[in-house]
């Protein structure tokens, strides 16, 4: 069983012999000091899935895309109520649970030659720090584990970027040289098929190239061209989505089937699911589920009276079951990716049939035909033009990439889907996350006064 997993995994040796076992009385046996690689990646994987993917600050984001919706009145993080406190288990995740353990599982994977372990533990690093820099902009990292400092100074985000690059550009020199033990039932994402795994870092290195359109330093063309030469050898079908299956036994629930239990009241946001009714969208009936007590679509609209819970609808079993799959990256993400990058270089009749094939794919992801009558008139009705192209690429790739991180970076670098503040909204959207209260105790640093509208870097004007 996939249990999920809340703890610090560290390392030493054990003894072999009788007279050391007797001598050792200060090692505790139930907190062992080295362990291996399998033990390490697979709780390594869940906690990313559950706490990175979709965690406390994920459910932000999705409050702030007006994806989700508390049945609470204001205020909350959902009219853009946030303090710095909020985030201080994100950070502990992040550093200690999942950076610092995936710095042991490659150190030790690469000391004993098991360098498809290796290659994993890098990728999966670079998919942590890059989703860390997208939420706080500079952070540490270069000397973030270097136990001599006792402040540790931040690296810029271009430079965290360097480094994600660097780390999947690794990754795959690690799985070329296929050497050492190849992981199994441990590696619950690809059950260590590696060429995947290959497929995902060349996914993961267009994701983040795509993310600098409007990095100062950088062009659109520029990264266009980047994203366009890292897809030709990225995923090839859903087939090879990045993806966390739930098994749905009690103890391993998909996490936004937690998300939306009657305990925390969460319900789908009314922009979201008002969205998908609008456009006719044929996987609206796959994704949402009609309100229990009237047996229509029917969103929250954060800012109004609380109802019962059965008037409003929740999520689908595809997104929402407990043995829902948690997505990652996915092959929709790519083809997506490749229509904007084809857009920004050839225009938007050359992007067309790559957004096509983009939608269809998401289509028949959910078990839609494509070729069926009510798919191809959705796809007809969207199809592009020179004003709205970037915009339509976004909103499809939205539909697409529902709950996923994604969202909010493509909002922030080109504002689509276009967003308006909720009912009694305290600021305009957010466009980052605060810094924690315990970093900001523990390590101050000059960047940490930083407010929720503040852009990163790469979100330049």
């Amino acid at each position: 069983m996939k249990n999920i997993f809340f703890i610090i995994l560290i390392a030493a040796s054990v003894c072999t012999t009788g007279c050391q076992k007797f001598l050792d009385v200060n090692k505790d046996p139930n907190n062992p000091t080295d362990v291996q690689e399998s033990l390490l990646l697979a709780p390594i994987e869940q906690n990313i899935s559950d706490n990175i993917q979709g965690g406390n600050a994920s459910v932000n984001i999705q409050n702030y895309l007006q994806n989700i919706a508390p049945n609470q009145p204001n205020p909350g993080i959902w009219n853009y109520q946030s303090f710095n406190a909020d985030f201080d288990g994100d950070w502990y995740v992040f550093y200690v649970v999942c950076l610092n353990n995936l710095k042991i599982l490659n150190e030790k994977a690469e000391s004993g030659g098991n360098l498809n372990y290796a290659a994993i533990a890098k990728i999966l690093t670079a998919y942590t720090l890059g989703t860390a820099t997208d939420y706080w902009n500079e952070i540490p990292y270069s000397k973030g584990f270097d136990k001599s400092n006792f402040l540790v100074p931040y690296d810029s985000q271009e430079s965290i970027y360097d480094t994600v690059q660097a780390l999947l550009t690794r990754s795959l020199s690690n799985i070329d040289a296929n050497s050492g033990k190849l992981p199994g039932t441990d590696d619950y994402f690809y059950a260590g098929d590696m060429e995947k795994w290959r497929r995902a870092a060349w996914a993961l290195k267009a994701r983040f190239a795509i993310h600098l359109t409007k990095a100062p330093g950088h062009t659109a063309a520029q990264q266009a061209d980047e994203a366009l030469g890292y897809l030709q050898n990225a995923m090839q079908s859903n087939d090879d989505d990045l993806k966390f299956s739930y098994e749905g036994s009690t103890g391993s629930e998909n996490i936004w089937n937690l998300t939306f239990s009657p305990v925390t009241t969460y319900v789908l946001n009314e922009t979201l699911v008002d969205t998908l009714v609008n456009r006719n969208d044929p996987r609206l009936p796959v994704i949402v589920n009609p309100a229990e007590q009237t047996g229509l679509y029917n969103g929250r609209r954060i800012g109004t009276e609380t109802q019962e819970l059965t008037t409003y609808s929740y999520p689908n079993d595809f997104y929402g079951g407990t043995a829902s799959s948690n997505f990652i990256i996915t092959y929709n993400e790519c083809l997506f990716i490749k229509a904007e990058a084809t857009f920004i270089k050839s225009g938007y009749a050359a992007a067309q049939p790559v957004y096509q094939d983009a939608v269809n794919s998401n289509l028949e992801k959910l078990g839609i035909d494509p070729s069926s009558a009510d798919a191809i008139a959705y796809v007809n009705g969207r199809k592009l033009t020179s004003e709205n192209a970037l915009q339509r690429i976004m909103e499809e790739k939205a539909a697409a990439n529902i709950f996923n991180l994604e969202t909010f970076n493509d909002w922030r670098r080109t504002g689509f889907p276009a967003l308006q503040p909720v009912d009694g909204a305290l600021s305009e959207i957010p466009r980052r996350l605060l810094y924690p209260q315990s970093e900001i105790l523990t390590n101050a640093q000059p960047q940490q006064s930083v407010g929720l509208t503040d852009r990163v870097w790469w979100d330049a004007q």
